[in-house]
C-alpha cells in the first residue's frame, strides 16, 4: 500500500538560519522529500537567510552537501536533486541592522500572490527583531504566516514577553509554534486509536487505565549544545513542551472535531486540570538527575560536568515526575513522565497500563495474568504495540502468556516513514494549525512548570548523579516502586 500526496500550493519558504544545523539536518532534507513526492506547485522557491555572505551558487553546494550527508542511502535522486536546488536561493540578512533587508523584499516582491512562510531557525532572543523587521519592511502579506522553534521563553514572564511580542506583527493564527514531537506518526495514530476505534475510548478512563508512563529517553550527552543545555535543563528543555503535549494527547476530551480549535481547546483544558506541584509537594512528586561518566554506544563516555566544562553545575539533565490530573476522567490515575540524556537507550514511548482483571477463574499453575498494556512507540521503530494474556498452545494443560499485537510502521506499511519535519513544514502552508501549540497552550504549560523550578529553588533540591547508560537515579525508581508499580524498559 502506497500513499497518495496532495500538492500544496506554491510558496516562498524563508529560512532565518538557512546555513544553521537544524537546516541542514531538517528542514532542506525534509523539503527534498516533499518535493520527490510531487507536493509542490511551481512556482516554489525555498529562500535561505542569514548573516553569512554568500551567493545563490554557493548555497546551492550548501544544500547539495548537506543532503549527501544527511538522506540515508539510497534517496538521493540526481534529477531530483538539479530540480530541488534550481528552487534555492540565498540573501544575506542581519536581524539586528538594515542589512539585506530591501534585498530579500526584491526577491519576495517577485512572488506577492504567493503563500509566504518565514521560519525562524534561530535563536529565540532575535525572535522579535526579526518579526519586526518583516513588518517594518512591509513583507508580510494576506497569505504570509511565521513559524518559531522552542524555546518561546524560560518561564512564564519570558514567554508571555516573546508571545506578546510577536503578537503585535502577526495575527494569531499566522503564528506556528512547531514541537516535531507533534508531527511524528505515531503520535497523530494515537489519535486515530482513541478517537476512531470503538474499542479504546470507553476503557479510556480511571475506571480502566491503572497508570500512564511516558519515556522520552536519549542516549546522547550535550553534544554541541553546552551553552544552552546548562541554563535550560531537562524541565525546560523536554518537559515543558514535548512531554505534555504528548500528556495532552493522551489525556484529552474527544474534540468536536479535527478542526484545529477544537483539538487545541482540549488539550488546554489537559493543561489547566494538572495538579499543582510546589514546595510542599516537590521532593515526593519529582526527581532531578545528573549523569556521570560511564558508558555509551559501547565505549566509555565523560560525566555532564566533564562535559560542561565549567566545574560546579546542580542542571538536571534528567527529571522524573509523578503528575496528577484534577478531573473525572483521570481522577486517581497517575501519569509517569520522565526524561534524561545518556540513558541506556534512545527511546521514546507512551505506555497506558490497564486495570487488572477484578477476578482470576484460572489455577495458579496456570501462569500470571499480566495486566494489558498498549505501549505507543514515537522513536525509534514508530509503532503500536497491545499486549494481551493467551492459552499458550499445546497440550499438557493451560498455561497463559502474555503476547503482543503488533504493528511496526515500517513493516506494515509499504512507503517510507516521514520524518516530522516533512509533514508539519506543510502543513504551515496549507495553514493547518492542529499540530501547532497556541499562545495558550504555550503559556499553560508553563504556569504548571514554573513552580516547580522555583520549589527546586526553595527547598534546594539536588540533582541526583546517575550512570552514563542507566535509566537515571534510583529516586527515579523509588518514585514509581512505592505506588506498587515498575518503570517499563523497552
Amino acid at each position: 500500500m502506497s500513499s497518495q500526496f496532495i500538492p500544496v500550493e506554491p510558496f516562498d519558504y524563508v529560512v532565518f538560519g538557512g546555513t544553521g544545523d537544524l537546516a541542514e539536518r531538517k528542514l532542506l532534507p525534509a523539503l527534498y522529500h516533499r518535493q520527490i513526492a510531487g507536493q509542490f506547485s511551481e512556482p516554489t522557491r525555498i529562500i535561505g537567510a542569514s548573516r553569512a555572505a554568500m551567493t545563490d551558487e554557493a548555497y546551492r553546494e550548501f544544500a547539495t552537501k548537506a543532503l549527501r550527508e544527511h538522506l540515508k542511502p539510497g534517496e538521493l535522486d540526481d534529477g531530483q536533486l538539479k530540480a530541488f536546488t534550481e528552487r534555492l536561493f540565498y540573501v544575506s540578512v542581519d536581524a539586528k541592522s538594515e542589512q539585506g533587508w530591501d534585498k530579500l523584499k526584491e526577491i519576495l516582491d517577485d512572488g506577492k500572490e504567493r503563500v509566504r512562510a518565514f521560519y525562524l531557525a534561530v535563536a529565540p532572543a532575535i525572535f522579535g527583531e526579526i518579526a519586526e523587521k518583516i513588518r517594518d519592511h512591509k513583507l508580510i502579506t494576506k497569505q504570509t504566516r511565521i513559524v518559531v522553534e522552542k524555546p518561546i521563553g524560560r518561564d512564564l514572564a519570558s514567554a508571555t514577553e516573546l508571545n506578546n511580542t510577536i503578537g503585535k506583527v502577526f495575527r494569531e493564527d499566522q503564528i506556528f509554534r512547531i514541537d516535531h514531537y507533534l508531527g511524528k506518526e505515531t503520535v497523530q495514530n494515537l489519535m486515530v486509536l482513541r478517537f476512531a476505534n470503538a474499542l479504546y475510548e470507553p476503557l479510556w478512563n480511571s475506571a480502566h487505565i491503572d497508570h500512564v508512563q511516558i519515556t522520552v529517553a536519549e542516549s546522547v550527552g550535550l553534544e554541541s549544545r553546552a551553552g544552552y543545555y546548562d541554563k535550560a535543563g531537562a524541565l525546560r528543555d523536554m518537559v515543558q513542551n514535548h512531554i505534555l503535549q504528548l500528556v495532552c494527547l493522551v489525556a484529552m476530551e474527544v474534540p468536536s472535531s479535527m478542526d484545529a480549535e477544537a483539538v487545541r481547546d482540549e488539550k488546554l483544558k489537559v493543561l489547566r486540570a494538572l495538579k499543582p506541584i510546589d514546595e510542599y509537594n516537590v521532593e515526593r512528586l519529582t526527581v532531578r538527575g545528573q549523569y556521570r561518566a560511564g558508558a555509551s554506544a559501547g565505549g566509555p563516555v565523560k560525566g555532564y560536568l566533564e562535559e560542561l566544562e565549567g566545574g560546579v553545575s546542580n542542571t538536571e539533565t534528567f527529571v522524573a515526575i509523578k503528575a496528577e490530573i484534577g478531573n473525572w476522567r483521570w481522577a486517581g490515575v497517575p501519569f509517569y513522565i520522565r526524561t534524561g540524556k545518556r540513558m541506556a537507550t534512545r527511546v521514546s514511548e507512551i505506555v497506558i497500563t490497564f486495570k487488572p482483571i477484578p477476578h482470576s477463574i484460572f489455577e495458579p499453575a496456570a501462569g500470571r495474568i499480566e495486566a494489558n498494556q498498549l505501549i505507543i512507540r514515537l522513536q525509534p521503530g514508530e509503532g503500536v504495540k497491545q499486549w494481551l494474556m493467551i492459552k499458550d498452545p499445546g497440550p499438557g494443560g493451560m498455561r497463559l502468556r502474555s503476547v503482543p499485537l503488533d504493528m511496526t510502521f515500517a513493516q506494515a506499511f509499504d512507503s517510507r516513514n516521514a520524518d516530522a519535519y516533512e509533514r508539519l513544514l506543510l502543513d504551515v502552508i496549507r495553514s493547518n494549525q492542529t499540530l501547532f501549540m497556541r499562545r495558550d497552550e504555550v503559556e499553560a504549560a508553563w504556569r504548571w512548570v514554573d513552580p516547580i523550578l522555583k520549589a527546586w529553588d526553595v527547598t534546594s533540591q539536588q540533582a541526583q548523579g546517575y550512570t552514563a547508560g542507566t535509566w537515571g537515579p534510583s529516586q527515579a525508581i523509588a518514585l514509581i516502586e512505592r505506588d506498587g508499580r515498575t518503570w517499563h524498559e523497552s
